[in-house]
Protein backbone atom coordinates (compact mmCIF):
# COMPACT_ATOMS: atom_id res chain seq x y z
CA UNK A 1 0.00 0.00 0.00
CA UNK A 2 0.90 3.87 -0.29
CA UNK A 3 0.48 4.43 3.27
CA UNK A 4 -3.25 5.17 2.74
CA UNK A 5 -4.57 3.78 5.24
CA UNK A 6 -1.72 3.98 8.03
CA UNK A 7 -2.60 5.67 11.38
CA UNK A 8 -1.40 9.05 12.14
CA UNK A 9 0.72 8.70 15.00
CA UNK A 10 0.18 11.39 17.80
CA UNK A 11 2.88 13.94 18.37
CA UNK A 12 2.20 14.44 22.49
CA UNK A 13 6.51 14.86 22.72
CA UNK A 14 8.31 17.86 21.17
CA UNK A 15 11.76 15.98 20.57
CA UNK A 16 13.68 17.99 23.49
CA UNK A 17 10.66 16.41 25.60
CA UNK A 18 11.15 13.10 24.10
CA UNK A 19 15.16 12.58 24.85
CA UNK A 20 14.44 13.91 28.10
CA UNK A 21 12.35 10.74 28.76
CA UNK A 22 14.90 8.90 26.94
CA UNK A 23 17.42 10.09 28.74
CA UNK A 24 15.61 9.36 31.50
CA UNK A 25 15.13 5.76 30.96
CA UNK A 26 18.84 5.16 30.24
CA UNK A 27 19.91 6.38 33.52
CA UNK A 28 17.61 4.03 35.40
CA UNK A 29 18.57 1.21 33.81
CA UNK A 30 22.20 2.37 33.58
CA UNK A 31 22.44 1.03 37.14
CA UNK A 32 20.24 -2.06 37.87
CA UNK A 33 19.05 -5.29 35.78
CA UNK A 34 15.46 -4.07 35.74
CA UNK A 35 13.65 -2.97 32.72
CA UNK A 36 11.74 0.44 32.46
CA UNK A 37 9.47 1.41 29.46
CA UNK A 38 7.29 4.12 29.06
CA UNK A 39 4.04 3.76 26.48
CA UNK A 40 2.05 6.61 25.66
CA UNK A 41 -1.44 6.62 23.59
CA UNK A 42 -4.24 9.00 23.51
CA UNK A 43 -7.34 7.14 25.08
CA UNK A 44 -7.54 4.65 27.68
CA UNK A 45 -9.58 2.19 26.14
CA UNK A 46 -10.64 0.38 29.93
CA UNK A 47 -12.62 1.88 32.70
CA UNK A 48 -9.44 1.56 34.56
CA UNK A 49 -6.18 2.36 33.67
CA UNK A 50 -4.10 -0.48 35.43
CA UNK A 51 -6.11 -3.09 33.44
CA UNK A 52 -4.77 -1.32 30.75
CA UNK A 53 -1.27 -0.96 31.55
CA UNK A 54 -1.28 -4.80 32.87
CA UNK A 55 -2.40 -5.61 28.99
CA UNK A 56 0.29 -3.39 27.71
CA UNK A 57 2.69 -4.45 30.41
CA UNK A 58 1.94 -8.58 28.83
CA UNK A 59 1.47 -8.03 25.42
CA UNK A 60 5.35 -5.87 25.20
CA UNK A 61 6.27 -9.76 27.06
CA UNK A 62 7.66 -7.41 30.00
CA UNK A 63 6.66 -10.11 32.41
CA UNK A 64 9.50 -12.53 30.23
CA UNK A 65 12.25 -10.63 32.23
CA UNK A 66 14.61 -13.40 34.56
CA UNK A 67 14.01 -11.41 37.34
CA UNK A 68 10.41 -10.33 37.28
CA UNK A 69 11.74 -6.67 37.43
CA UNK A 70 9.95 -4.67 34.56
CA UNK A 71 8.26 -1.42 34.97
CA UNK A 72 5.86 -0.18 32.99
CA UNK A 73 5.00 3.87 32.95
CA UNK A 74 1.76 4.08 31.12
CA UNK A 75 0.07 7.48 30.23
CA UNK A 76 -3.60 7.71 28.06
CA UNK A 77 -3.07 11.67 27.37
CA UNK A 78 -6.38 12.62 25.81
CA UNK A 79 -8.35 11.05 28.95
CA UNK A 80 -6.01 12.43 31.39
CA UNK A 81 -5.29 8.68 32.78
CA UNK A 82 -2.21 7.01 33.69
CA UNK A 83 -0.69 4.18 35.32
CA UNK A 84 2.73 2.04 37.16
CA UNK A 85 2.50 -1.18 36.16
CA UNK A 86 5.12 -3.46 38.00
CA UNK A 87 6.26 -7.00 37.59
CA UNK A 88 5.90 -9.42 40.97
CA UNK A 89 9.88 -9.59 41.66
CA UNK A 90 9.87 -5.22 41.97
CA UNK A 91 6.52 -4.78 42.95
CA UNK A 92 7.32 -6.82 46.49
CA UNK A 93 10.31 -5.07 47.00
CA UNK A 94 8.40 -1.57 47.37
CA UNK A 95 5.39 -0.80 49.69
CA UNK A 96 2.01 0.19 48.29
CA UNK A 97 2.79 3.61 48.97
CA UNK A 98 6.00 3.75 46.86
CA UNK A 99 3.61 3.17 44.03
CA UNK A 100 0.91 5.64 45.00
CA UNK A 101 3.08 7.98 45.98
CA UNK A 102 5.02 7.90 42.31
CA UNK A 103 1.70 8.23 40.68
CA UNK A 104 0.88 10.84 42.69
CA UNK A 105 4.57 12.94 41.79
CA UNK A 106 3.49 12.13 37.65
CA UNK A 107 -0.26 13.72 38.51
CA UNK A 108 1.15 17.05 39.89
CA UNK A 109 3.82 17.60 37.27
CA UNK A 110 0.65 16.65 34.59
CA UNK A 111 -1.67 19.06 36.12
CA UNK A 112 1.04 22.04 35.35
CA UNK A 113 0.83 20.39 31.93
CA UNK A 114 4.94 19.29 32.26
CA UNK A 115 4.17 15.87 31.32
CA UNK A 116 8.02 14.94 30.21
CA UNK A 117 9.30 16.47 33.21
CA UNK A 118 6.75 14.09 35.49
CA UNK A 119 7.14 10.88 33.57
CA UNK A 120 11.02 11.49 33.71
CA UNK A 121 11.45 12.15 37.23
CA UNK A 122 9.43 9.21 37.96
CA UNK A 123 11.43 6.95 35.86
CA UNK A 124 14.75 7.82 37.69
CA UNK A 125 12.80 7.30 41.08
CA UNK A 126 11.28 3.56 39.95
CA UNK A 127 15.25 3.29 38.13
CA UNK A 128 16.56 3.82 42.12
CA UNK A 129 14.03 1.78 43.58
CA UNK A 130 15.38 -0.69 40.92
CA UNK A 131 19.20 -0.50 41.67
CA UNK A 132 19.00 -0.81 45.19
CA UNK A 133 16.71 -4.60 44.95
CA UNK A 134 18.54 -5.90 41.53
CA UNK A 135 22.19 -4.08 40.99
CA UNK A 136 23.74 -3.92 38.12
CA UNK A 137 25.91 -6.50 37.76
CA UNK A 138 28.49 -6.65 34.74
CA UNK A 139 28.86 -9.97 34.46
CA UNK A 140 25.59 -10.88 34.39
CA UNK A 141 23.37 -8.40 33.17
CA UNK A 142 21.59 -7.95 29.62
CA UNK A 143 19.61 -5.33 28.61
CA UNK A 144 16.03 -7.66 28.09
CA UNK A 145 13.50 -5.04 26.65
CA UNK A 146 14.42 -1.80 24.37
CA UNK A 147 14.79 1.64 25.93
CA UNK A 148 12.73 3.50 24.28
CA UNK A 149 9.18 5.32 24.44
CA UNK A 150 6.26 3.36 23.23
CA UNK A 151 3.67 5.08 21.42
CA UNK A 152 -0.01 3.76 21.09
CA UNK A 153 -3.07 5.07 18.88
Amino acid sequence: MFGLFRKKTHEFFSAPEKEKILAAINEAERNTSGEVRVYIESRCSYVDPIDRAMEIFYSLKMDATELHNGVLVYVAMKDRQLAIFADEGIYKKASAAFWKEEVSKMLSQFNKENYADGIATVVKEIGELLHANFPYDADTDKNELPDDIVFGK
